[in-house]
């Protein structure tokens, strides 16, 4: 079995780092992926996916990657169950990243 995803996008945010009671640093991003087609009214859409990055990953992507820039994310995808305020049960996706690499800065021309 594989459980493998490799996504292509602009960061949404800038990243900050999260440093846990146990010392684990970490930080959440978001990428914003458009989709290679287009949707009955012939316009590309855009989906917004959540990444959580872990020790060094996390530590690079904060210093090195800002708002706009093109980021690449190999990871797996992993569900969690949240319960909201009325008792609703809901597993929610998650991107946990094991590789980011920096494509292209927002800035550049």
């Amino acid at each position: 079995m594989l459980n493998q995803v490799n996504l292509v996008g602009r960061l949404v945010k800038e990243a900050s780092l999260h440093i846990s009671e146990n010392g684990k640093k970490s930080t959440f991003v978001t990428l914003a992926v458009p989709r290679s087609f287009k949707n009955i009214n012939g316009e590309y859409e855009t989906d917004f996916i959540d990444c959580l990055l872990w020790e060094n990953v996390a530590e690079s992507t904060v210093k090195y990657c800002h708002k706009g820039d093109i980021l690449s994310v190999r990871g797996r995808l992993q569900t969690y169950l949240k319960i909201d305020e009325s008792d609703q049960k809901r597993y929610n996706l998650e991107v946990i990243a094991e590789r980011v690499s920096f494509l292209s800065s927002k800035d550049k021309v």
